[in-house]
């Protein structure tokens, strides 16, 4: 009988973004280490996750303005035991979501690492605090996809 971990091989490392038409740009600017929300072209609200139609007036106009990656630890996991076999290697890891600073009411999930391209597991999560300040920095998957990190500012 085939289990869940035999679908996974040690070439398979992290989960990787699935990335739909809404969200390619998302990407696009993160592969160019770029932090950009998307915004209605209309009234301006910003939105996330990404989506065709604005919530807020209806429009389908949009446009992807730059954050300044500046953020806060809104909420944090250590996840026991790690759910997925290729994270067992990284643990204990963290799992974390961040309130951007210049808009917060957008949240992003990620984790806090010790530097762009630092394993999971290289910050102690006993250093984690709700409301500590982070900045984004961004990291190559093996997949070739660019995801968000953070980085305490007062390591």
């Amino acid at each position: 009988m085939t289990t869940p971990d035999d679908l996974l091989s040690p070439v398979d490392d992290l989960l990787s973004p699935v990335v739909d038409d809404d969200g390619a740009p998302f990407w696009e600017y993160a592969a160019r280490g770029e932090l950009r929300v998307q915004a209605c072209a209309d009234c301006g609200e910003l939105r996330f996750p990404p989506r065709p139609c604005c919530p807020h007036c209806h429009s389908f106009a949009s446009e992807w303005r730059l954050m300044s990656g500046k953020g806060v630890v809104w909420s944090y996991v250590v996840p026991h035991p790690p759910l997925l076999p290729a994270y067992a290697a990284q643990a204990p890891y963290n799992a974390v979501i961040v309130e951007l600073a210049d808009a917060p009411r957008i949240r992003l999930v990620g984790n806090v690492v010790a530097a762009a391209g630092a394993a999971l597991d290289s910050v102690d999560p006993a250093r984690l605090r709700i409301g500590a300040k982070v900045q984004v920095a961004f990291v190559e998957l093996p997949d070739g996809t660019t995801v968000p990190r953070w980085l305490l500012e007062r390591p």
